[in-house]
């Protein structure tokens, strides 16, 4: 379609804007320099960029145009070449007949400023700076470098034609407005705090700030345009207004901005050692007197190998731990007979009935595949016809008749593995791994959301806690997290050895020091990661490989150290934000005193420092010091 000149207006451009990309083939480069521009199709603003080869071109190829059910025409055959990290849109369509465009590089992107819905702006110590753009549909575009500045002079050519209202919540994050909005006549319900008709856990993830904050700073922009006394200008806060965010000559329009809570110094913490002492905190007649204590000590140092077959039963519950050496013999017994009828019900399967049972088909299908490649250079599950494997197999298999709507799902294999080899033994493994699956189950679920939920609040761990390492992830188009799914979902089982693993799943199983401690061993093994990351020209594709890479490299002990370190560093923050208690369990709310966040926190600090003290008498290092 031909371009008219008086079609198009161009109203800005800057040159020296970098789009770095996660391209999978070779031979595209990873940095893109190119121009920013704002223009008027037809008297539409948008704002494009294009790469510095293709200047002269007056349209992209790739456009982000309004919402399904606003017109346009379904591209379905659309195919960019590559796997994007973020969604651009769910549907790319061609754009309406009075916005020509021609045929362009695929990594172009035109925005019509009515579709803009913020911005959020970072600069890293290192002298790094981007902007990141998000769409009413709720979609990252992929970040802006602006390796020359200049985004002072981008900020005020937007000014022209969108409201840009900086959140109240995060100094680095503008939502864009139209100037013409009538706030008096808008409803509550009209604001879409955290709608905007896309998955709001979608978004979280994509774009965390922009999602939580938006809506809130909805609410502010609403007030302060309804409160606005009469003749007052109705555009925004300019860069003359004192109210307006100080910007250096160096690069305007960027700072330093450290969105957090001033975090104290880090302590330093001491592993304490294995629990290997038993008998002695058992009465009489079995019961076990102390069961805080033990968890304690194997919150500090695990459990000695002789022990574990007989504590992990009460870790996970198959033991309750007020019950007599009696009652154990009579659960074992009724625990055994449940077993072997679950386990009946498929093996008295013929294969007649399988062949009309697809969904046990598959069960069976899956296990048997992810059984013969299942810890197999450990000796309890090397080797043919290894008994090993058809123990694993089997408890597999009656576990889809204990939980059919769950059945199995590829990665319990790696949960089991560990607890056969400790129990040796096919019931006891078994009701060990419903007592794990207890834990993690929501994990496998197919909708995913409890692992979305994982990422984001990692995310907002690791905000608080390294700012700009998370601006470098999310320039990297790595913000979402999504390397340490695999961690996750199996509680690091790929990443450490074998006999690391046994000791990082009782110590998780213990229940201390707060909620969520997984997570701060996710923080702990990423800030050891940091200098590589971030001082390295690493992008999406070379992070994903790092952390892959990072398998069976990790010193158990000392990512133990760094996640109590965290916890003990921020439960000391006197203003540590609400989410992060959330995250850690160390918020309820509560009227008693009981309940506070200061008593819970207190409480498990005190249950920590006892075997803390323990551990540092035997050794010279001095540990932390629990308030």
């Amino acid at each position: 379609m031909e371009q008219h000149i008086e079609d198009y207006k161009l109203i800005f451009e800057k040159e020296g804007v970098y789009l770095h990309t996660n391209a999978k083939r070779s031979n595209q480069d990873t940095t893109i320099p190119g121009f920013i521009r704002i223009v008027e199709r037809a008297g539409v603003p948008a704002l494009e960029w294009s790469p510095l080869e293709d200047e002269g071109r007056s349209a992209p190829a790739v456009l982000y145009t309004k919402k399904d059910g606003e017109g346009g025409v379904e591209e379905t055959n659309y195919d960019p070449g590559y796997e994007p990290d973020w969604a651009v849109i769910s549907t790319v369509k061609k754009d309406r007949e009075h916005v020509p465009v021609k045929d362009s590089d695929q990594w172009s992107f035109s925005l019509p400023l009515s579709e803009l819905y913020s911005l959020r702006r970072a600069r890293f110590s290192l002298g790094r700076n981007f902007l990141v753009l998000t769409s009413r549909g709720g979609h990252p575009l992929p970040p802006l470098h602006f390796h020359r500045g200049g985004t002072r002079e981008l900020f005020r050519a937007l000014q022209r034609y969108i409201i840009l209202d900086q959140s109240p919540v995060d100094g680095r994050l503008f939502l864009a407005y139209p100037h013409d909005s009538s706030a008096l006549s808008q409803s509550f319900d009209k604001l879409q705090l955290f709608d905007d008709g896309s998955d709001l856990v979608s978004r979280f993830i994509q774009d965390p700030y922009a999602t939580t904050f938006g809506g809130f700073s909805k609410v502010t922009n609403f007030f302060r345009v309804a409160l606005r006394p009469p003749g007052a200008p109705a555009h925004l806060r300019t860069a003359q207004d004192p109210s307006f965010p100080t910007q250096s000559d160096e690069e305007p329009g960027f700072e330093l901005i450290n969105c957090g809570v001033e975090l104290g110094p880090r302590p330093n913490v001491t592993r304490g050692h294995p629990l290997d002492k038993w008998d002695k905190f058992m009465d009489p007649e079995g019961r076990v007197k102390n069961p805080m204590k033990i968890k304690e000590l194997v919150f500090r140092g695990g459990v000695a190998p002789s022990l574990r077959k007989e504590v992990w039963k009460f870790l996970l519950g198959f033991y309750p731990w007020n019950s007599t050496y009696k009652e154990r013999d009579d659960i074992l017994r009724q625990k055994t007979d449940e077993y072997f009828r679950m386990k009946v019900q498929w093996k008295s399967v013929s294969e007649e009935q399988e062949m009309r049972n697809s969904l046990l088909r598959g069960y069976r299908s899956l296990i048997e595949r992810d059984v013969s490649r299942t810890d197999r250079h450990n000796t309890f599950f090397s080797g043919n016809d290894n008994p090993g494997l058809t123990l694993l197999n089997d408890v597999l298999m009656t576990y889809c008749m204990f939980n059919f709507d769950l059945g199995y799902v590829q990665g319990m294999s790696d949960l089991l593995s560990p607890l056969l080899f400790v129990t040796q033994n096919e019931v006891e493994s078994f009701w060990c791994l419903t007592g794990f699956m207890e834990l993690v189950h929501q994990n496998f679920e197919e909708s995913q959301e409890a692992m979305k939920k994982q990422l984001l609040q990692l995310s907002i761990l690791l905000k608080a806690l390294d700012p700009e390492l998370c601006d470098f992830l999310d320039s990297q188009d790595s913000g979402s997290l999504c390397f340490c799914f695999r961690w996750l979902l199996i509680w690091f089982k790929r990443e450490f050895s074998f006999e690391d693993i046994l000791t990082m799943w009782e110590v998780l199983w213990s229940g201390l020091p707060c909620d969520n401690f997984h997570l701060l061993i996710a923080c702990s093994i990423l800030e050891s990661q940091r200098g590589e990351l971030i001082g390295s020209d690493h992008d999406f594709n070379t992070i994903l490989k790092h952390i892959n890479e990072l398998t069976m490299q990790l010193d158990l002990q000392t990512v133990l150290r760094g996640a109590e370190a965290i916890y003990l560093q921020l439960t000391q923050c006197k203003e540590l934000p609400l989410k992060v208690q959330q995250v850690l369990g160390l918020y309820i709310a509560s009227s008693s005193e009981e309940d506070s966040p200061d008593s819970q926190a207190s409480e498990t600090q005190r249950l920590l420092v006892e075997s803390q003290a323990g551990a540092a008498s035997s050794s010279s290092a001095h540990g932390p010091t629990y308030p």
